[in-house]
């Protein structure tokens, strides 16, 4: 079975379900991204913090920015 077939059923059930229930559904899903953006977010700025540590970033103006693009 497909990805799309699997999600097509997946609604087509909560299509059945009461308007209360598709609405908590909804509220559950809408929550559990909203956590895995923010895990996301978190995970990120570790890698910010620890590529900055390293001191593998770049820092200057933003001409100096454009002046290492352009020499690359």
């Amino acid at each position: 079975m497909n990805q799309t077939t699997h999600v097509n059923e997946i609604l087509n059930s909560i299509s059945n379900l009461s308007l209360d229930e598709q609405s908590y559904i909804a509220d559950i899903v809408n929550h559990r991204l909203h956590e895995m953006q923010r895990n996301r977010l978190i995970d990120r700025a570790g890698e910010a913090e620890l590529t900055f540590t390293r001191k593998q970033v770049m820092t200057g103006s933003v001409d100096d920015l454009f002046a290492a693009i352009t020499n690359d």
